[in-house]
């Protein structure tokens, strides 16, 4: 596409715009002349077009299973834990504090706070960059709504102004202050996260390419499960008795009957050719590679090479550690950063719990909350009511004091 033809678009009507889309390549589409997206295309010129010949965007990216379930498992994960804004010297939640709501609870008026963080969490993982509005009563943050379509630039004093295009075309500019900006942590310029997607469309060009191939085979291919072999010519009589038998055996109510073949016909089973065991091995393959690209154990994305027995706690440890962990930091110091005050912030932190995740087995709980308790002659560390805490049960009044506790002593470590 010349730079000449990107202009004669402006000219034509609306039934001129699937020309646009064609051009684009499949997997682009655009509402309109208007639409940012195209754009944006405009802007990359032909950049998403992999060597695999696709051009790779977000949503033709997570029709990809490997990538849908790396960033569905991310950013689930991200929305179910528990986010709580604490004073840092108590370890108190701060349920008072109008950003606690908003984390754990309520954001926004048609979001729940899991809804608002999966969709901030999706964001910055397949774009780099998440962005939300925060919406003010005096010096309270009240609501945080989700901004689509945003580039951060920096200024020449160093501050950074929020460009977000609507859908009608207009661009807004607002103020640092005014975002909560979630980003990858890795960045060319430290203002924009990298988008993993674009990083990784090679990889996941190529696995759409060899996902189209293998439906081009069932669509197109003729699949044979066998033939029945004659050294001549079967006769007329036997020809007939023969088809009426083989249309009597199709279903499954009729797998691994037997067949009585005549004048000396022969069996014969087809196998699968090389080729397609190949293509087979190349899409597992690229499945790794997504797998590699965001972070997400092998197994989570249901490949059948690890024992679901007692490898799952540690594969969850796993996952936690080296694929949430990072992203729990980004969100912690985002909130720190965006949502705080400076002197709020000396006071105040925001965590995760990712404690149900980081649980054993019930009996690893079980030998954990006994020695805890004091069990086994070991020095307490833990009061009754905290393991009853961490497995939703309500505090009780008639629980004993851990086994060598002094009466009126805490139990809590300094």
């Amino acid at each position: 596409m010349g730079i000449l033809d990107l202009f004669r678009l402006k000219g034509r009507d609306q039934s001129d715009v699937g020309q646009a889309k064609a051009m684009a390549g499949e997997g682009m589409a655009f509402s309109g002349l208007d639409d940012p997206a195209l754009y944006e295309f405009i802007r990359g010129g032909d950049a998403g077009v992999t060597q695999a010949g696709v051009p790779v965007s977000v949503s033709s990216a997570l029709k990809n299973t490997a990538v849908l379930r790396s960033v569905s498992l991310l950013s689930f994960s991200i929305g179910m834990l528990p986010l709580h804004l604490k004073e840092k010297a108590t370890k108190d939640v701060a349920a008072q504090h109008s950003v606690h709501r908003l984390l754990h609870r309520k954001p926004n008026g048609w979001q729940t706070a899991f809804e608002f963080r999966v969709l901030m969490q999706q964001r910055a993982l397949t774009k780099g960059d998440a962005c939300a509005l925060k919406v003010r009563s005096g010096n309270r943050i009240i609501q945080l709504v989700p901004l689509a379509n945003v580039k951060p630039i920096q200024n020449n004093d160093w501050s950074i102004t929020y460009q977000v295009t609507r859908k009608d075309g207009r661009k807004i500019d607002y103020h640092q202050r005014d975002i909560f900006h979630l980003r990858y942590g890795l960045s060319d310029d430290g203002v924009s996260g990298l988008s993993m997607v674009k990083q990784a469309a090679e990889a996941i060009g190529l696995a759409l390419q060899a996902e189209k191939s293998a439906a081009s085979m069932f669509r197109n291919g003729m699949v044979l499960g066998g033939a029945l072999k004659h050294p001549n010519t079967l006769s007329p009589e036997a020809y007939g008795r023969l088809k009426e038998s083989m249309a009597q055996g199709e279903g499954a109510a009729n797998a691994h009957k037997w067949k009585i073949l005549e004048e000396g016909l022969e069996i014969e089973t087809f196998r699968a050719p090389g080729k397609d065991a190949q293509g087979l091995e190349q899409r597992q393959h690229q499945i790794e590679e997504i797998a590699r690209v965001f972070g997400v154990p092998r197994p989570l994305l249901m490949m059948d090479d690890t024992s679901w027995g007692s490898g799952i706690d540690v594969l969850g440890q796993l996952f936690v550690r080296y694929s949430l962990n990072p992203w729990f930091e980004a969100w912690q110091q985002a909130v720190e950063r965006d949502l705080l005050t400076d002197a709020e912030a000396d006071t105040y932190e925001a965590k995760f719990n990712a404690g149900g995740l980081l649980r054993g087995s019930m009996k690893d709980q079980a030998e954990f909350f006994a020695k805890g308790l004091g069990s086994g002659g070991h020095q307490p560390w833990l009061h009754p009511d905290e393991p009853r805490e961490w497995l939703d049960l309500p505090k009780r009044d008639d629980l004993p004091e851990p086994m060598g506790a002094k009466k009126g002593a805490s139990n809590e470590p300094s």
